[in-house]
């Protein structure tokens, strides 16, 4: 079993700022792929930001400059430093990665951490 446990979310006001974390534990040989995605009440999940193994990242337009993805391949986890948060932010944010067990790679999903933006 995988699991990818999530931490951080919570309620900021709108220029506030917070960190997510999402750790993977379990029976993994490597992770590829990791990222943040979120999803606002009545509409889907949508990217937010991805960062590869090595380390490069792609952002959703409306966050570049404000948030920042990382991650320590050592502890199997990844960051999302979220700044100038926006009442727009506000959003369920998930945790994916792309983790090979045995021979093939599958997806993987935190079970979401809810991040609200007060105006």
């Amino acid at each position: 079993q995988v699991h990818l446990v999530e931490s951080g979310g919570g309620l900021v006001q709108a220029g506030g700022s917070l960190r997510l974390s999402c750790a993977a534990s379990g029976r993994l040989f490597a992770i590829a792929d990791m990222g943040w995605y979120r999803q606002a009440p009545g509409k889907q999940r949508d990217l937010v930001a991805t960062i590869t193994k090595e380390g490069t990242t792609n952002y959703e337009d409306s966050v570049k400059g404000r948030f920042t993805i990382s991650r320590d391949n050592a502890k199997n986890t990844v960051y999302l430093e979220m700044n100038s948060l926006k009442p727009e932010d506000t959003a369920v944010y998930y945790c994916y990665a792309k983790i090979r067990r045995s021979i093939a790679y599958y997806d993987y999903w935190g079970q979401g951490t809810q991040v609200t933006v007060s105006s």
